[in-house]
């Protein structure tokens, strides 16, 4: 094999070498692209359920202040009965 043809020979291996290595790139790429949005759709599903903690709390502490509510009015009217 001549000279010139093997410096062909290994050029066109660095280019096979290269071209897969930029498809790997590209691949990896949208693979990180994927990764981040179902990262940003975890993160959204972790926001939804602590609002509907939070909302779920919000039931309880109504709940509480309304029969503190009732509570109040039931000794204020006992107090005005027995004044």
């Amino acid at each position: 094999m001549s000279n010139f043809n093997q410096i062909i020979s290994e050029q066109m291996k660095t280019m096979e070498q290269l071209l897969y290595l930029q498809s790997e790139i590209e691949r990896c790429q949208e693979l990180e692209e994927e990764l981040i949005e179902l990262q940003k759709e975890a993160e959204l599903e972790s926001i939804k359920k602590e609002i509907a903690d939070m909302k779920c709390e919000l039931r309880k502490i109504q709940k509480i202040f309304e029969s503190q509510t009732d509570e109040v009015i039931r000794t204020y009217q006992e107090t005005k009965i027995f004044a």
